[in-house]
């Protein structure tokens, strides 16, 4: 086992955990609602897609960090796991920046003239119905897994093995499947994007 690496002391970490979720929850969910209208010089869709490499690295980072942990490798657990969660806030950054310069972009939308014609619905088919319901599901656990992965990252820097095991078995599996369905989620709008 790690020794621990700071001391714990729970109020201060409740009191900036949830005030960094919140934050960075707020960041996203305003920021989302905005579109900036600056030719950056290159397709704002590279954001996108640097999202979906994140993406993809971090589960398979997450993958190995269970494989070291369960073959007692801790050491180098701690850093696959601090590895992943530097590429989450790169995501972050991208993923603010995709948003803020690309707008939205509608699943379906052929022309990509914002709009979603009935003959575009019916081109899309029933795949329009999966993604909205993998959507559907990525952005809430999304939204919801970052105090997880800060709280069980807190308990396992504090040495607080045992509660770091009980919480991880809610937080792997959850950004595992986040990062898993947001890269599943590009590859479905990618066709999209003008």
């Amino acid at each position: 086992m790690l020794s621990a690496s700071w001391r714990p002391n729970d109020r201060k970490a409740n009191t900036l955990i949830f005030l960094f979720s919140g934050i960075v929850f707020a960041a996203v969910v305003l920021l989302s609602r905005v579109k900036l209208n600056v030719d950056l010089g290159f397709n704002v869709h590279i954001f996108a897609q640097a999202n979906a490499i994140i993406n993809s690295i971090v589960a398979v980072l997450l993958v190995a960090a269970l494989i070291a942990v369960k073959s007692k490798k801790y050491e180098l657990h701690k850093k696959i796991m601090l590895t992943a969660m530097v590429l989450s806030i790169l995501f972050l950054v991208s993923y603010i920046s995709h948003h803020l310069f690309a707008g939205e972009t509608r699943f379906g939308d052929l022309n990509h003239d914002g709009i979603l014609s009935e003959a575009e619905k019916a081109t899309a088919g029933s795949a329009r119905i999966i993604y909205y319901i993998l959507l559907g599901t990525h952005i809430p656990l999304a939204g919801l897994i970052l105090p997880f992965i800060l709280f069980s990252a807190y308990r396992a820097m504090t040495g607080e093995f045992a509660r770091h095991k009980k919480l991880v078995k809610i937080t792997w599996p959850v950004w595992f499947y986040v990062a898993v369905t947001g890269v599943v989620v590009y590859l479905m709008i990618a066709p999209y994007y003008n």
